[in-house]
């Protein structure tokens, strides 16, 4: 059988060891260290703005932070868009608050923004005014950043902007996990670049940065014993890792451009299948790094043609395909949680399929997958 092409892998730089190597020679393998400090400084001055970074060991860890460090406490309602991974919203769940999930907008499959003000008129005549919205850039598609946090504003609720899948996008010349109160970025080792797994949350301020590092080291207070005043997280990025990062950074822009060059790769291919369309930007103002390229596929029960079944048929290529991410408020542990919306999520989870999309994708592994691809759709 062909090697299984893979969803979303990495690509090496060559420098990874370099760092890695450092980290053991001088003992820093630990958590924090002098490669955590230069992967946050890399980090931010790839932003150019006025960002802090915290490097952490997730970018789950990332968002419970950022829901710390907004007061978010148990009873508290939080607003998350229910078309997203299952770590957007399990945060809200730590901090003993519950969350209000909204339905999607068709444009970018991202938060509706006339779903959004529905919900946090409905939670304030219930008397339950949302503590903070957790938006998503879904696949690296940045979200309608003036619609929703114009009416954030409007009800001062602060954003915390869930770019997990977006490094490396940007809107009208700004760069996604810059937008919110709090930014969220993923290192995952399926993500643009990786430091195999660990995440960072983007603050506005230095003090907020400091106190990320305080509760991300155990909260540890200022004295020579160990001393807790405060519950504190083991959510520090290793030394290690960040040495990866550090070497993977230099890929940032090579990687990119392999993604964008996949996703082209995708358009061509099916721009002359009927039934289906890939997932693109609105217009100019949108620059995705389209982390994955994904597709909606109209279903054709006479001739077997359903996002199911070229799964099935990329499958038995021993080439991996996944169903779109399932919306939150369909998931079985989020059943009792409040949903505000229609059917859009819904429809692109029964419709949508996420294509191999990987930096390292070669050109056999294109090949193998237009012969699939043929093969599907002129059976």
């Amino acid at each position: 059988m062909d090697k299984r092409i893979y969803l979303s892998l990495s690509r090496q730089s060559g420098f990874e060891q370099e760092y890695v190597q450092k980290a053991l020679e001088t003992n820093w393998i630990t958590s924090g260290g002098p490669n955590v400090d230069e992967f946050e400084n890399e980090i931010e001055n790839y932003y150019n703005e006025k960002a802090f970074v915290t490097a952490l060991n997730s970018g789950t860890s990332a968002i419970h932070l950022a829901l710390i460090l907004l007061g978010v406490k148990y009873g508290d309602e939080v607003i998350c868009q229910t078309m997203t991974f299952s770590a957007s919203a399990n945060p809200i769940l730590y901090q003993g608050a519950k969350p209000v999930f909204v339905d999607s907008e068709p444009g970018t499959w991202n938060i509706c923004p006339k779903c959004l003000e529905t919900a946090i008129k409905d939670r304030i005549k219930k008397g339950k005014k949302p503590r903070a919205i957790i938006a998503v850039h879904l696949y690296g598609n940045p979200y309608m950043v003036d619609e929703i946090h114009a009416i954030a504003d409007r009800y001062d609720i602060p954003i915390i902007e869930d770019a997990a899948e977006a490094f490396g996008s940007y809107y009208k010349g700004k760069k996604c996990g810059n937008f919110g109160d709090f930014g969220i970025l993923s290192f995952n080792g399926n993500k643009i670049i990786t430091t195999s797994s660990g995440g960072a949350l983007i603050t506005n301020s230095l003090e907020l940065k400091e106190r990320a590092i305080f509760y991300a080291t155990q909260s540890k207070d200022k004295a020579v014993h160990y001393q807790h005043s405060e519950v504190g997280y083991n959510y520090r990025m290793s030394n290690i890792c960040a040495g990866i990062g550090l070497g993977q950074i230099k890929m940032l822009d090579h990687n990119l451009i392999a993604r964008r060059n996949i996703h082209s790769f995708y358009k061509e291919k099916f721009q002359n299948i009927n039934g289906t369309s890939i997932l693109e930007v609105l217009n100019e103002d949108y620059f995705s790094n389209y982390w994955l390229t994904t597709i909606l596929i109209e279903q054709n029960v006479d001739k077997n043609i359903s996002a199911e079944d070229l799964r099935l048929a990329f499958e038995e290529a021993n080439i991996e395909c996944r169903p779109l991410w399932k919306p939150m408020h369909l998931q079985p542990i989020f059943l009792k949680y409040p949903y505000y919306g229609n059917k859009v999520a819904e429809e692109l989870f029964k419709k949508g399929l996420c294509l191999p999309s990987g930096s390292n994708l070669s050109e056999e592994d294109k090949n193998r997958i237009e012969e699939v691809i043929n093969n599907f759709f002129n059976k």
